[in-house]
């Protein structure tokens, strides 16, 4: 427990120099995600609404805030308890996800959101479609950039690989947001 503090005591410390680096932009206080604009450079997907995500299309990429969740939820012991709980404040954070995106300067030209995670349950049920990346080296490196997470959360679970989730911006808006019609003046 004490070596899990003196983790996320350092995490906390070095969080805002990532921050400061990696082009992350914050939603509002009561998200759990940070955000930016990126150019998909994976293999092409056909998501189940029939969006495609092919290289170059612009997305919404999500981090979760981990350092927050983690220290916030250090204490559950349980787990199934601490993942209903991260459960809930991610559902919280969908519509304001959603309001982010409908105002973005650059909305027109972004088809949906993506993530990358190797703790991927429950993630269906909010929307978004799981897909496996097919670069073994590009699975190897972001995996190895997760097991300090994995670690700290205290997850048993040895089989989790990673996972880029997709959402659409159609599924995104009916579920958690409506888009508005623009008002020509």
């Amino acid at each position: 427990m004490y070596v899990r503090l003196i983790i996320i005591w350092i995490w906390k410390f070095l969080d805002p120099l990532f921050y400061q680096f990696s082009r992350l932009h914050y939603i509002n206080d009561q998200s759990v995600f940070r955000v930016r604009i990126t150019k998909y450079k994976g293999e092409k997907f056909v998501l189940s609404d029939g969006t495609i995500i092919a290289k170059n299309d612009f997305l919404l990429k999500i981090h979760l805030h981990n350092v927050q969740l983690l220290s916030e939820f250090l204490k559950i012991k349980n787990e199934l308890s601490r993942a209903r709980k991260i459960y809930t404040r991610v559902l919280r954070s969908m519509p304001l996800l959603a309001s982010y995106l409908m105002e973005h300067p650059e909305e027109e030209k972004i088809k949906g959101i993506i993530g990358i995670t190797t703790i991927n349950k429950g993630v269906k049920s909010l929307g978004f479609e799981c897909f496996s990346p097919s670069s073994r080296w590009y699975r190897s490196f972001k995996k190895l950039g997760q097991l300090p997470i994995m670690f700290l959360s205290n997850s048993s679970s040895k089989s989790n690989t990673l996972t880029y989730l997709f959402l659409s911006k159609d599924i995104l808006y009916k579920k958690y947001g409506k888009k508005l019609p623009a008002i020509n003046k």
